[in-house]
């Protein structure tokens, strides 16, 4: 007969998983409120999966716990968890030009991946202080990083034009009448074009700015340009049809 620290009842397994799951969905109930890639259903998954390969480890091998020469080992599957689950905080990463997004959000499955292993081992309270601490990360922190670093972040501004003389010093001119300060800008020309349309240039600023509403004012005015064909922020796009310019023309 096994010893009973090797054996869990029906109602503790349950009580362990839907906890997992619990704790995995506050937290993915954050990034899919911020429209991230791994939102709700995976911070769950990743959770129960993490929980269950613990209840595993800890549980599973209990027939053999009074075998002769068998040794029980209750962190050798956790530790592959936390190793494995690597692929999906990879899959969450994200590079645009200089601009890296989803860190974030693979940090919040490998935490996610810990407090199932937590849950799992029977470890409660370290569990739940992990997702408080973790959706105070979120959302406090968050906030608080964004008002301190507001002057010193740098914004990526994609802006597809008519390739025409003078349209790049229009654009920049409309920055500075709102004090945005241009870092750098990168100009490729658009191939992909019909050969019959005006030529295409692609812009791509690092743009900075004390004031987010001088930022938007500045974008504003920007996309009200008859050379703008589409303007992308990262977080909105405005975009007008190449139909109605080439109507325009």
């Amino acid at each position: 007969m096994a010893s009973s620290v090797w054996v869990i009842s029906h109602f503790d397994l349950t009580v362990r998983m839907l906890l997992a799951a619990g704790l995995g969905g506050l937290i993915g109930l954050e990034r899919e409120w911020s429209n991230h890639a791994a939102g709700f259903r995976t911070h769950i998954l990743v959770c129960i999966g993490s929980a269950a390969i613990m209840l595993l480890s800890i549980y599973g091998f209990s027939e053999f716990a009074n075998e002769y020469n068998v040794r029980m080992d209750p962190a050798r599957l956790a530790a592959q968890v936390i190793s494995g689950i690597g692929f999906l905080g990879a899959g969450a990463i994200l590079r645009t030009g200089s601009t890296v997004s989803g860190l974030t959000t693979a940090a919040s499955i490998w935490v996610v991946a810990a407090i199932g292993l937590c849950v799992g081992a029977g470890f409660y309270y370290g569990a739940a202080l992990a997702t408080v601490l973790v959706l105070l990360s979120l959302f406090v922190l968050n906030k608080w990083e964004r008002y301190l670093m507001r002057h010193r972040r740098n914004h990526e501004i994609v802006i597809l034009i008519y390739d025409r003389p003078g349209v790049l010093g229009k654009i920049a001119t409309m920055f500075g009448e709102q004090s945005v300060q241009i870092v750098n800008v990168k100009m490729k020309p658009d191939d992909s074009q019909d050969k019959d349309k005006p030529p295409v240039m692609e812009l791509r600023f690092s743009v900075k700015s004390s004031h987010s509403s001088d930022m938007m004012k500045a974008i504003e005015n920007i996309s009200l340009s008859g050379e703008i064909i589409s303007l992308d922020t990262g977080s909105f796009k405005l975009s007008k049809s190449l139909s109605t310019h080439n109507a325009a023309l």
